[in-house]
């Protein structure tokens, strides 16, 4: 496969990415620059091999696992890249989880080592110590709090280490699924599932190159930050800016006007707070040259507002944790609003209904099942629910499409949101978009909810823009607005207005919560 060593049956992912820079002249170039400045790809060269040199220094051996919950610094890709050197198994987890997640996650892998920002080593303090595999505890910062700090782990440790005798289709990285819909599953992923990610989409798609300096609101530790903020820019010697904190409308927008990213990736609910926030640069205040947009559906008309103010045009795409990153995506000379677009070149795509069986009718609604070689082996120690998802070459992704003639793909729901209104399948998001488009909405999440007769309706939950009041009033109107652009059946029944929409850490709606009664 394009951009794996020809050195035979061995292939390293890390060593992949690191050397292909320094090979090309890129050892003194920036190829992430956090909030401690700028690291060249030689300093994460030197970097990998001491913490690679640490861990066998440590005991650690190789295929065990690390369990890494890192702030995006330096250190992320220091860790993740420097396990995979190793040939031990880093796995990067939600930074913004809870003690009993991260504690479900230490037992599940089995993890030898933890490495923690130190502003997120209180969410672990509670379980630390119940866990009997766990033998190294390392604290990304500057008070290990009676832990040894990962400064210290590494210092004096040998730059003259040699990258572990790895296979292409050796376990290289797991990934943890957000859990929404019970625990967390370890999505298990090979060593060239990463470069695959940059071959097939960012390179022919982004056309991503050296020159660029991207930023990924998106975090690290989530399948479209790692690509978009790791392993893109280091596939081609790009350079890739680290937001340590959260992706507030004004960090984000702070680093569009003084690092100038080229490149910006994104996600629905991002591009909704800063379009609200005001302080989005306009065109000529920013150097982006493309957007993207994963996670869940962009609304057609939160697109538009983007592009009317930035002049920069948002790519939405589907991708999963499953398959590592974006395999549905629209082109930057043909993008169709509301829409994922087409298959990415690599990567097969088919719908089924609720039988299996392939669904060859255009307009028909059925599963969007994938097919493609960055497809993770299974979920660690979940043997039903891979089965489940993991079909022979074929993957489920959970969510509901449509396929028009043209072979462009729009996304209906996930498959629990599918609505059925009088026998007749209603998808959410076609809903919402609707509703997105009323002046005095700012987000919006629409789920089923059973009628005084126990049928299923729509149901909007609003969130109105700052300076507007939500009542009954506008409550009509919505509706109304909503009959006017949809099949009389779609509108929503009930409008309940929200300070906020729950979401989860990633920055999906959880629509679950809403049909649970949640207030």
């Amino acid at each position: 496969m394009a951009g794996h060593s020809a050195g035979g049956d061995l292939y390293n992912a890390a060593e992949d990415l690191i050397g292909r820079n320094l090979a090309a002249g890129r050892g003194d170039k920036p190829a992430f620059i956090d909030t401690n400045g700028s690291h060249s790809y030689g300093d994460l060269d030197r970097e990998t091999k001491k913490f690679a040199s640490a861990l066998a220094s440590a005991g650690v051996r190789m295929e065990e696992r690390l369990l890494l919950c890192l702030l995006d610094t330096i250190d992320f890709p220091v860790c993740f890249l420097g396990a995979i050197r190793y040939g031990a198994v880093p796995i990067p987890v939600n930074t913004r989880l809870t003690a009993e997640d991260y504690d479900f996650m230490l037992e599940d892998s089995r993890a030898r080592v933890l490495v923690v920002s130190e502003a997120l080593l209180p969410s672990f303090l509670p379980h630390i110590k119940n866990h009997p595999f766990l033998e190294t505890v390392l604290v990304s910062g500057k008070d290990g709090h009676g832990f040894t700090l990962l400064s210290d782990f590494v210092a004096g440790q040998s730059e003259d280490f040699q990258t572990a005798p790895t296979r292409p289709d050796d376990m290289c990285f797991w990934l943890y699924t957000s859990g929404t819909t019970g625990k967390p599953k370890g999505a298990v992923h090979l060593q060239t599932h990463l470069i695959d990610t940059a071959d097939l989409y960012a390179k022919p798609i982004l056309e991503i190159n050296e020159d660029d300096i991207g930023f990924s609101a998106a975090k690290l530790f989530f399948a479209y930050g790692l690509g978009n903020g790791l392993t893109f820019p280091m596939s081609v010697g790009a350079t890739s800016v680290l937001l340590e904190g959260p992706p507030t409308a004004d960090a984000v927008c702070q680093i569009l006007k003084e690092q100038k990213p080229t490149i910006f990736y994104g996600v629905p609910t991002l591009y909704g707070m800063l379009l609200a926030s005001g302080a989005l640069p306009k065109k000529g205040e920013h150097s982006v040259r493309i957007a993207t947009s994963a996670g869940e559906a962009l609304p057609s008309e939160l697109a538009r507002r983007f592009t009317d103010v930035t002049g920069v045009r948002i790519l939405d795409g589907l991708g999963s944790t499953e398959m590592l990153h974006i395999f549905l995506s629209n082109r930057i000379d043909d993008i169709t609003p509301g829409a994922s677009g087409l298959p990415v070149d690599g990567y097969e795509l088919r719908l089924v209904d609720d039988d299996g069986t392939v669904i060859e009718e255009a307009g028909q609604i059925g599963m969007l099942e994938v097919k493609g070689p960055t497809s993770a082996m299974f979920y660690w120690n979940q043997r039903e629910k891979s089965r489940e998802t993991f079909q022979g070459y074929w993957t489920r992704t959970g969510d509901k499409y449509t396929r028009d003639e043209r072979g462009v793909y729009a996304h209906a729901g996930r498959s629990d949101d599918m609505l059925k209104v009088g026998g007749i399948y209603v998808s959410p998001v076609e809903v919402e978009s609707a509703i997105l488009k009323h002046e005095s909405v700012l987000e919006v999440a629409v789920v089923g909810h059973a009628d005084h007769d126990g049928l299923i309706k729509p149901k909007a939950f609003v969130v109105t823009r700052q300076e507007i009041t939500g009542d009954a009033a506008l409550a009509d109107e919505i509706k109304a607005f909503v009959k006017q652009a949809l099949a009389s059946y779609k509108y929503p029944r009930w409008i309940e207005f929200m300070d906020d929409l729950p979401k989860t850490a990633t920055g999906k709606i959880q629509r679950f919560k809403l049909r649970d009664g949640f207030e």
